[in-house]
């Protein structure tokens, strides 16, 4: 397999020696027959095909449904490796929570000028309805997840937190139960951490977050937009995997000043929901009147204490790139402590000079809309052609404030299976964090996707990406 220099290779070092992450694998893999490699190859897809794991991509035209590319050649990580990521996971989310408490409190940080009041008041994510209101637990960020890319052996950075409804999580995990359906034995010859207890410990998670005082089980459902959601297979699929009630707001309403689902039996009270909605279409009395996809009167319910919205309304602040480029300053605000996950290099165009350094300069950076998501608006400068970079520098100089930049990254690549054998590609990471009053919960493993096109960096699955199986050794 082939390295370019300038990546680092997780499989192998320059010299083709296999890393000890994957010996084990390497060794297994080495044993196989090559014709019996490509049938499995087929088996995969056909596998995925079968169970109808697919996402909707919205353009100009209709929604078209496509298959998530699977790659069957596994992401592995040391056990000392995911220790050390876990502990600066922990660090980032339990600041992030903080910060949310924050912002819609004394706004300390505002007040001690570590981040400017910009911050939120220019931000449409930001809800005056959540000024002044802990939620139950006091959990704003109950799943989480943050988008990991590495650079060198010990070289890891976070490029996004997702904090308002990261998904993917079901890829996870179809994308184990895949590879131990096809390659049983290789698990009896690798020891790998577990990650299909996640929806067990999702509702565990969530159950811990329910109003104080309830005197039963708490009753746990599933929010969907409906069927024509991008993600709504996940939102089926979660619901299923919990034993949680999937609702959408035609199923629930305000009853007595508690929020009720219709069952069969009639209502029934529901006390958390992991909400798969966005704030503006969560309640028509508080937001967007025109919205049907949410439960008219659920905010008053909220405030009152009498129900858990997870993640809390409001949070989407957290997943803005200008806040993103705070997050140092915010981490050590709130822990005390310099962030064991660094950021990378961001360029504020808000800011004059670094708009000034931004356009001198955008043929060697990529630029991202500050609510973008998804790989889309966004200016990767070494691919891309000279009107391409005009348009976009039309863009900046119209409205600096809606973007940021930041250097073209040598992404480490890992190998994928193809029909003249392994080569690499680009890969980033998708850890999964639970948050609760008892603590931070992180899945051993997470969503690993990549670039399938041949010098790629876009690993977005709308943009051409594809996933594979992540896997956390075990000591």
């Amino acid at each position: 397999m082939s390295e370019d220099n300038t990546n680092f290779d997780e499989m192998r070092s320059a010299s083709g020696e296999v890393r000890p992450a994957y010996a084990g694998y390497c060794d297994w893999f080495d044993a196989q027959d090559a014709k019996w490699l490509k049938r499995k190859h087929a088996d995969c897809e056909s596998s995925f095909r079968k169970t109808g794991i697919t996402f909707n991509v919205y353009g100009e035209n209709e929604a078209e449904e496509r298959l998530i590319p699977f790659d069957m050649v596994p992401r592995v990580i040391s056990a000392a490796e995911w220790r050390k990521l876990t502990r600066g996971i922990e660090q980032r989310v339990s600041a992030l929570n903080a910060f949310m408490y924050d912002l819609y409190h004394r706004q300390e940080i505002i007040r001690a000028g570590r981040v400017p009041e910009r911050l939120f008041k220019d931000n449409a994510a930001w809800l005056q309805q959540m000024v002044g209101f802990t939620p139950p637990g006091g959990v704003y960020t109950h799943i989480v997840g943050i988008d990991l890319v590495r650079t060198g052996p010990d070289e890891w950075f976070v490029l996004e937190d997702n904090a308002r409804t990261p998904s993917g999580v079901s890829y996870m995990l179809e994308n184990r139960e895949t590879m131990m359906g096809m390659f049983p034995e290789l698990f009896s010859q690798v020891g790998v951490e577990s990650v299909s207890n996640y929806p067990r410990r999702l509702a565990k998670s969530l159950a811990a977050c329910a109003p104080q005082g309830l005197k039963r089980k708490p009753n746990v459902a599933v929010l969907t937009p409906g069927i024509y959601n991008s993600a709504y297979f996940e939102h089926a699929f979660l619901a299923d995997q919990m034993g949680a009630e999937l609702v959408e707001g035609s199923d629930l309403r305000v009853v007595g000043g508690c929020v009720q689902m219709r069952t069969t039996k009639g209502f029934e009270p529901v006390d958390v929901i992991y909400r798969r909605v966005d704030d503006d279409f969560l309640d028509p009395l508080t937001f967007d009147p025109s919205s049907v996809l949410g439960i008219p009167g659920i905010m008053d319910v909220y405030r009152a204490g009498g129900v858990t919205i997870a993640n809390a309304p409001g949070t989407g602040v957290c997943d803005d790139k200008a806040v993103y480029s705070f997050m140092p300053e915010i981490v050590e605000f709130y822990t005390g402590e310099k962030p064991l996950l660094p950021n990378v290099q961001t360029w504020r165009c808000a800011d004059e000079d670094s708009l000034a350094y931004v356009l001198d300069n955008l043929e060697q950076l990529v630029v991202k809309e500050v609510h973008g998501s998804g790989g889309y608006g966004m200016l990767i400068g070494p691919t891309s052609s000279k009107s391409e970079i005009a348009a976009f520098r039309k863009k900046l100089t119209t409205n600096p404030a809606n973007y940021i930049a930041q250097p073209t990254l040598a992404l480490s690549t890992t190998p994928i299976f193809t029909k003249k054998g392994l080569a690499p590609r680009h890969v980033d990471l998708r850890p999964f964090v639970l948050v609760s009053p008892e603590g931070v919960d992180i899945t051993p493993g997470g969503l690993t996707r990549v670039a399938l096109k041949d010098g790629s960096l876009v690993v977005n699955s709308s943009q051409g990406g594809g996933t594979k199986d992540t896997w956390v050794l075990k000591d």
